[in-house]
């Protein structure tokens, strides 16, 4: 049998979710004899492999590559937040098994430390008890007015996981590869045209990120700075009451420390500003004495020998209302075949958020596609 005429299941886009569906299809195909001959075509345009400060063919939309990317979350207070609480919960799980089983995948468990100087009510109520409900992430304990800044008025720590985005990207990458997933690099115009690349698709998960023309879908642009930071022990977070937030993700296994950032919707620029990295690169150092685990101001390294190594530029692919992820058919019109219906199960606009909710919406993925593993499934649209 050629490998056109395979089964096979086409993931589209290789970024954080892409990548964690194509293992998820994989694991459930291996539950059963009878799909285990079924294969697994991973589709992208741009690929993992990206080191800051040395050359890159990224563009600032392949958004896993310039990530932070830390485990940061947010109190469930709308149906929305509460379901990428969900999907939070289960990333969380699967990151303290990664870090367990497979500590050299890029994933490293840490402590997490927020500052707010206007916290809202979602934060102010937030225990112990609650945010281990709402994350899975254990260790919440509110700090002394003594252990935060001046100018903050509720301060927390937690255990946490930081990602170094391009190492953690290639792991999985490679551990679909040695699986038998199979890889083709092509720029699609749409979800659809995935069906004529292999010629027995039994349903496509669209991971692409900002979806094909989605009317809901819109760029935020954010800016960082890669520096040489090395002794980095904590992420910490300060959350500004004009909206702006200042922060510092070390980035394990001699990546260097991200000082950051910015939340920019619509802003479509990719260079980087100069005049931003001037106040990102300060505001985070005014947090850096807080990143250690000793007292603030004690730590070996001093922020004058703080060097940039990269600026860097990422445009979050976010989506109006949250996550597209549905189940959609359509007829599909194929030359010299009988009409057949094409699955597709839409998994894209999840913004600044990919890598935490990674792993539950991949589970959700394999869920909605229970139905679509078999040929002869037949599911209605659900839109």
């Amino acid at each position: 049998m050629s490998s056109s005429s395979h089964p096979t299941v086409i993931i589209i886009g290789a970024g954080i979710i892409g990548l964690a569906c194509a293992l998820k299809v994989q694991a459930k195909l291996g539950e059963h004899e009878g799909t285990r001959h079924v294969e697994v075509l991973l589709v992208a345009c741009e690929w993992p492999g990206s080191m800051p400060g040395a050359p890159s063919t990224h563009s600032a939309d392949y958004a896993s590559m310039w990530a932070g990317a830390h485990v940061r979350p947010i109190p469930a207070t709308t149906p929305q937040l509460r379901r990428e609480a969900t999907w939070l919960k289960l990333t969380a799980a699967e990151f303290d098994r990664q870090v367990e089983t497979e500590p050299w995948c890029g994933v490293t468990r840490i402590a997490g430390v927020e500052f707010l100087e206007a916290p809202d009510r979602g934060y102010r109520n937030q225990d112990a008890g609650s945010f281990e409900r709402e994350s899975g992430l254990r260790g919440y304990r509110k700090l002394s007015p003594s252990e935060v800044p001046g100018g903050v008025s509720l301060g927390f720590e937690y255990e946490t996981f930081c990602i170094n985005p391009p190492l953690y990207c290639e792991h999985l990458l490679r551990r679909f590869l040695l699986q038998g997933g199979k890889t083709v690099q092509r720029e699609l115009k749409s979800e659809w045209e995935a069906f004529s690349l292999r010629g027995n698709v039994l349903f496509i998960v669209n991971a692409s990120g900002t979806g094909f023309g989605d009317p809901k879908c819109f760029p935020i642009r954010g800016q960082t700075v890669v520096t040489n930071l090395s002794d980095i022990t904590k992420t910490v977070t300060r959350h500004n009451k004009d909206g702006s937030r200042s922060f510092l993700i070390p980035r394990f296994f001699n990546g260097g420390t991200i000082v950051g950032g910015t939340v920019e919707p619509g802003d479509w620029r990719t260079e980087p500003d100069s005049a931003t990295r001037s106040r990102i690169f300060a505001a985070g150092l005014t947090i850096e004495p807080y990143a250690h685990d000793d007292t603030p101001g004690s730590h070996a390294e001093s922020p004058r020998n703080v060097k940039v190594v990269s600026d860097v530029v990422g445009r979050r692919p976010t989506r109006e209302g949250g996550m597209r992820l549905e189940v959609e058919e359509r007829a599909l019109v194929q030359h010299n075949r009988k009409p057949t219906a094409g699955r597709v199960v839409h998994a894209y606009g999840a913004g600044g958020r990919g890598y935490e909710v990674s792993w539950g919406v991949a589970s959700e993925v394999v869920e909605l596609a229970g139905p679509l593993f078999e040929p002869r499934a037949s599911l209605g649209a659900k839109l």
